[in-house]
């Protein structure tokens, strides 16, 4: 199945210049990126889909899964969850999105149900082990969580597609397995 797998992975709304304000022009651009991305892979055969439910990218890229699946029923969307209660401290806006997404998926699993210090991680390493492909908006941060699970998913020999948020340039490394 990894073959045909694609994990998300990308910032949390604070970490993008237009934070929380999904009208901004750089916000809308990267959405229709994002968008053309998985319409592509799913182009290529790829018809699962990954995400680590996190406010922003991972829950954005669902929701796109979400909205693609109506035209094409192959598509399933699995979401890797840390832990019960991972968008509990969130706005009711970003609590609403994420419930709505755990809903409608084909597949919801957990790290763990209690929260432990490393589940975050743990789901993270756990995407990159199931897909083929990360998919991840990325602005270069070294010291952050996009940042490692891309690192990780360059040691497994994973393809890596990574838009820079602000640029929307793609840059593109192929699978170390092919």
């Amino acid at each position: 199945m990894r073959e045909t797998s694609c994990a998300f992975t990308g910032h949390r709304p604070m970490k993008l210049p237009w934070r929380f304000a999904e009208s901004d022009l750089q916000c809308v651009e990267l959405q229709m990126e994002l968008t053309a991305q998985i319409v592509r892979l799913a182009g290529c055969g790829v018809t699962n889909f990954f995400s680590g439910m996190t406010e922003g990218t991972d829950c954005d890229c669902a929701e796109i899964v979400l909205k693609l699946r109506k035209k094409n029923p192959a598509l399933t969307l699995h979401c890797l969850l840390p832990c019960e209660g991972q968008a509990d401290k969130w706005s009711h806006s970003a609590q609403r999105q994420y419930y709505k997404i755990l809903m409608q998926a084909d597949f919801v699993q957990y790290v763990s149900r209690k929260y432990y210090n490393g589940c975050m991680m743990e789901r993270n390493r756990r995407l990159v082990e199931q897909a083929g492909i990360l998919l991840a908006v990325y602005n270069g941060a070294r010291q952050d969580s996009t940042g490692g699970t891309i690192n990780y998913a360059r040691k497994m020999g994973r393809e890596i597609i990574v838009i820079d948020p602000v640029t929307r340039h793609i840059f593109h490394e192929e699978s170390a397995n092919k």
